[in-house]
């Protein structure tokens, strides 16, 4: 399809669009004036008329026809509106059409399309083939005028194209799901490319009678369609990695997204393509990962603006050129005939809908007859069908009377559809009950407001405390900030008292929350640089798949894409090895009298030889190419045999050298018994050759000689030998980067299953649906933590080296942060910050030439990774000393419940599992509100944990059993050391050790109440924003609100004073308690605002 908009063939495009020609000397520096006053005027319109799109479009298309009038009867306006009248209507679609159908693809979720594209697919093929079939015949019946069979068949394929813009507009405000919108958008994405394609066939004038022109177009149509989407899906890895680069700014992303629409687009179109094509496979195959966090909002925003924008350049344009047409054709038939087309378009869309349905309903997303019915309304026609309309008359052969009818059809059906469609689509959502949430979705939110309302009492509460704040009319406060939100629903308050949903319904919706949370928690993961762009749409793409099956949480063994990838890159590199030629020297020392041996010897074990043997494998090639060639093989027949002799003889001379000094272990090589088979195959060519100069009437011996000199290509297989050591280093490469991909899914999958815990209480209010979720949630951790161990015990050295990429990167981010703090201080300024930031940004960018392995180091550098001992020569020295290597092996246990601790174990390299009940802080079951039985605690311990550090710290029997998953290394400190260091480091080694573990307390249990606080265990240590307080028996503790900003109990328990309340760890103690009394032993974290002031605590 060589269709190119900038040289079409002139003899067969008229110079006119429509009207009449000029007779005068055109200038064309009016029309921009034009454009920049319907662009203005559109503008205006939009801004009055904010919800009301059709009303702007039709207001444009009268002006545009008003303007098209006084053109027709002036000819000051009839020089502005030339140059739109000259111009052909490929290029106004190729000026156009690529930022709109790029705009509505962006726009469509590519994993949800995928999971229906068979459907999506099958529909618009259906769609496309009944709008050919029902309007080409309506049109041919009802209409007065005479337009030929072509026109008819044109005309029914242009009407029918639903917009990808407006068909899903209307729905979006509605809260239907977004599953739906993209069918119907994809749908329409579909009928698009189909179309141009159609249209690009008969703009190449390839379209003929005779079969075999017919196959040729076929086989056209199917390549260009395949060449399109790889072309396309190529694009759209080139913009990804240009819009990935660090130091480009948000306009130069901007810039460069719009202009690479264009250049695919003219590119493909040059290539023979289509550029429609080519642009939906680019906008499905972008997401929201591919732009940087803040433009990918800006990009979207600018992609929609100047799509509304060319919108109404091209209802404007089309006003114009019906307009400048003549109008004695306009009868009332003509209004008659709109109708008839309008509700020959929806019955169209009816009948699409009737024949798909039965495959929709198959299919896993709940569709029904009620979805039927709104998706019945959805065929709006637009810009697109508006787009093709010119089109019409200029590819038909038999030319009409009056081409701008054409047009003015296909405006009025857009904004009737636009119009009444999309007023009937949203009416049938609302009637139906598509909209209304369902009762558990209701008590979802309801949850979700009362936790909102909660964060807003405590943070009054917390502002009431402050000094500046104490005249504010907090009454008031309270009444301004109070939410009441009450959801579009047809259940009553009292009906939703009344209503009781079951547990499973509960968790169905649940379910679909945790879903959400988790895409979040990976974009936001990526966002923050944890996560790669690969790993993150891998996450995505499976949580989406996996959404819609119901009563399905997403497991880390779903995301089974990358382990079956994995599976093939090690069987294959177990093939490779296998055949992976290997030269074993063997214990053979000839005797000294024996010269001949001696040297046979040298010379089979010489990489000469070895290599000798390589470079006559490949000047073979040429002659067998020769052999090859009947005309080259007649005129050279007594060189090519005499040569056959020579590579035959150097056969037989390698593999006696071989023989002589290998005897039988030369046929245990798989590669000798190869070379061995080639030289008895070319030894029965040989004599073949012979029988048949000796029996040349034999037809059996011929062909039998015939087939063994095509044998002669199994010659070439010794050369896989070179290529096998190249395959085997590009397979470890990618198994590596395979590896380090898979630990950065299984460990963003982690951080999900943590962000979903933190807000399940919101999720649900019924205790025994929380407990479900967690238990779900904590199941699916513990069995992805339980991957990330198995994947750092099977490649150490691949999770190193993630590891400390990751540990380069939160650094650099850290700094970057500060940089920006600075900057907008005015400590830095513009100059030095911007210096400053593109030498972090070349840091960052050096990440990517990072190598995919590290060695592990060495037993005692384990010790720095220690983080009590703050990597302080001093301690690691004395530990050093005192610290051994502990074996483990499968299945040994490490310790277990009930034994008193002999010290603490460092994992160097393997895996341990911890069983135990939940942990009890201190505090005996009986003395809890709740005494209820604790449920089993499991926990996997890799490489760089610690075991036994709370057992040590108070001497207490241990709570827990750990057991070793795999071979096990660890690096054991034992109790007696563990306490002369207190002795001699006393007391900052025992309170270190205590900050620690209370640090990480906090944040397991508190990590959404402490999200703004930063608890790095270097910064509490230097500037002292956390410390450890530990009350022995009935003490007390004044608890200043001023200065401390949380307490938190992470052992033991303590009482309020006042109310005699007790409160038990882990517990935030709440700013109304002043003063705490311990019973037993416990520790308390305190937070303070200002970490100037010194809190002194006895």
């Amino acid at each position: 399809m060589s269709y190119y908009f900038w040289s079409q063939n002139k003899s067969t495009r008229p110079d006119l669009l429509c009207g009449h020609p000029a007779d005068y000397l055109v200038e064309d520096k009016h029309f921009i004036m034009l454009v920049c006053f319907i662009v203005a005027l559109g503008g205006f319109l939009k801004t009055c008329l904010k919800n009301s799109e059709v009303i702007v479009l039709t207001i444009l298309s009268l002006s545009g026809f008003v303007i098209g009038r006084m053109a027709y009867n002036s000819v000051v306006v009839h020089q502005i509106v030339y140059p739109l009248i000259r111009t052909s209507s490929f290029s106004l679609f190729s000026y156009f059409a690529p930022l709109i159908i790029f705009t509505a693809a962006l726009d469509v979720d590519f994993y949800i399309l995928k999971n229906v594209f068979w459907q999506v697919l099958l529909t618009g093929l259906i769609s496309f083939s009944a709008a050919c079939i029902i309007i080409g015949y309506v049109a041919t019946k009802f209409n007065k005028e005479s337009w030929d069979l072509q026109s008819c068949l044109f005309f029914s394929i242009t009407l029918g194209i639903t917009d990808p813009l407006h068909s899903v507009n209307s729905l979006k405000t509605t809260g239907i799901s977004k599953i739906y919108t993209d069918l119907i958008r994809g749908e329409s994405v579909i009928i698009c490319s189909i179309t141009s394609i159609f249209f690009g066939l008969f703009r190449s004038n390839i379209i003929h009678l005779s079969i075999f022109r017919v196959l040729h177009a076929a086989i056209g149509v199917l390549l260009d369609i395949f060449g399109s989407i790889i072309f396309g899906y190529w694009c759209a890895r080139i913009i990804q990695f240009i819009l990935a680069d660090l130091f480009i700014n948000m306009l130069t992303d901007i810039v460069l997204c719009f202009s690479l629409v264009y250049v695919t687009f003219y590119i493909v179109e040059y290539l023979g393509m289509s550029g429609v094509l080519a642009l939906a496979t680019v906008g499905l195959n972008l997401d929201s990962l591919t732009f940087k966090p803040r433009t990918e909002f800006v990009i979207t925003r600018f992609l929609r603006m100047f799509s509304s924008v060319y919108e109404h350049l091209i209802y404007a344009f089309s006003g114009i050129v019906i307009g400048c047409g003549e109008t004695n054709h306009y009868e009332f038939h003509t209004i008659i005939f709109i109708l008839i087309l309008f509700a020959t378009v929806n019955l169209v869309r009816l009948l699409t809908i009737l024949l798909v349905s039965p495959i929709l309903m198959s299919s896993n997303y709940e569709y029904n007859w009620r979805w039927g019915v709104v998706m019945t309304w959805s065929g709006i026609k637009g810009v697109f069908s508006l787009l093709f309309a010119p089109d019409i008359y200029n590819l038909t052969e038999q030319k009409v009377e009056v081409p701008q009818m054409f047009i003015l059809y296909v405006q009025v059906i857009s904004l009737l559809t636009m119009g009444i469609n999309s007023y009937m689509m949203t009416q049938s959502a609302k009637k139906l009950g598509l909209c209304v949430l369902s009762l558990p979705r209701q008590m979802a939110l309801q949850n979700a407001t009362q936790h909102i309302q909660e964060i807003i009492r405590n943070t009054i509460t917390l502002f009431k405390t402050e000094k500046i704040l104490t005249n504010v009319n907090w009454t008031l406060v309270e009444d301004k900030t109070t939410i009441e939100y009450r959801p579009f629903s047809h259940v009553s308050p009292k009906e939703m008292k009344k209503e009781s949903p079951t547990d499973e319904v509960l968790i169905e919706e649940a379910r679909l929350h945790v879903a959400i949370i988790q895409m979040s928690s990976f974009e936001k993961q990526h966002n923050d640089g944890i996560l790669e762009i690969e790993a993150a749409q891998i996450l995505i793409g499976a949580a989406k798949s996996y959404c819609p099956i119901q009563g399905k949480f997403m497991s880390i063994y779903d995301v089974s894409s990358y382990v079956r990838a994995r599976s093939w890159l090690i069987k294959f590199k177990n093939v490779l090895t296998f055949l992976d030629y290997r030269k074993e020297k063997i214990p053979f020392i000839p005797p000294e009298s024996n010269i001949f041996l001696t040297s046979v010897f040298h010379i089979v074990f010489s990489e000469e030889f070895e290599y000798a043997g390589y470079i006559i494998h490949l000047i073979y090639i040429y002659p067998m190419i020769i052999q090859l060639w009947p005309m080259a093989r007649e005129l050279n027949g007594s060189a090519l045999i005499a040569i056959n002799y020579y590579f035959i003889f150097l056969y037989v001379l390698e593999s006696t050298l071989k023989i002589i000094i290998l005897k039988r272990k030369y046929f245990q090589q798989l590669w000798n018994i190869l070379e061995f088979s080639i030289l008895v195959i070319g030894i029965i060519d040989i004599f073949l050759m012979y029988l048949v100069k000796w029996i040349p009437t034999s037809l059996t011996l011929i062909q039998f000689t015939v087939v063994t000199e095509y044998l002669r290509l199994i010659r070439f297989l010794s050369l896989f030998k070179i290529i096998i050591p190249i395959l085997l280093s590009i397979v470890d490469v990618q198994i590596e980067k395979r590896l380090s991909l898979m630990y950065s899914i299984t460990k963003g999958y982690v951080k999900s299953q943590e962000d979903a815990k933190l807000l399940i209480k919101q999720i649900s209010g019924r205790e025994s649906v929380y407990k479900k979720l967690y238990e779900i949630l904590e199941t699916n951790k513990q069995d992805a933590v339980k991957e990330l161990g198995l994947i750092e015990h099977d490649c150490r050295d691949v999770v190193i080296a993630l590891k400390t990429k990751q540990a380069i990167r939160n650094v650099i981010a850290k700094a970057l942060k500060n940089l920006t703090f600075l900057w907008s201080r005015g400590i830095i300024d513009k100059h030095e910050g911007i210096e400053m930031n593109k030498v972090l940004l070349k840091k960052l960018k050096a990440l990517n030439n990072f190598p995919m392995a590290i060695p592990p180091p060495t037993p005692d550098k384990y010790l720095h990774n220690i983080m009590w001992l703050e990597g302080k020569d001093v301690l690691i020295e004395f530990f050093k000393e005192r610290a051994k290597l502990a074996y483990f092996d499968y299945g040994d246990i490490i310790c277990e419940k009930g034994e008193m601790p002999q010290g603490i174990y460092l994992i160097i390299s393997g895996m341990a599992i911890l069983h135990s009940l939940s942990p009890t802080f201190g505090i005996r079951s009986s003395q809890r509100p709740d005494r209820e039985s604790r449920a089993m605690f499991t926990e996997f311990c890799t490489s760089g944990d610690i075991i036994g550090e709370l057992s040590c710290l108070l001497k207490r029997e241990i709570e827990y059993t750990v057991i070793c998953e795999t071979i096990l290394q660890a690096c054991f400190i034992s109790l007696e050391d563990l306490y002369e260091g207190f002795d001699v480091f006393w007391p900052s080694l025992e309170y270190k050790i205590w900050l620690k573990l209370a640090l990480n307390t906090a944040n397991q249990y508190f990590e959404s109440s402490l999200i703004d606080e930063d608890l790095r265990f270097q910064k509490c240590v230097m500037y002292n924003h956390a410390y450890v307080e530990t009350l022995s028996s009935y003490n007390e503790m004044t608890i200043d609100n001023m200065t401390m900003k949380f307490v938190i109990i992470v052992y033991g328990s303590v009482i309020n004073t006042k109310t005699e309340e007790p409160y038990f760890a882990p517990c935030i103690i709440p700013k109304t308690c002043e003063q705490v009394r311990s019973i037993i032993s416990k520790e308390s974290l305190d937070f303070h605002g200002a970490p100037k002031v010194t809190l002194k605590l006895n």
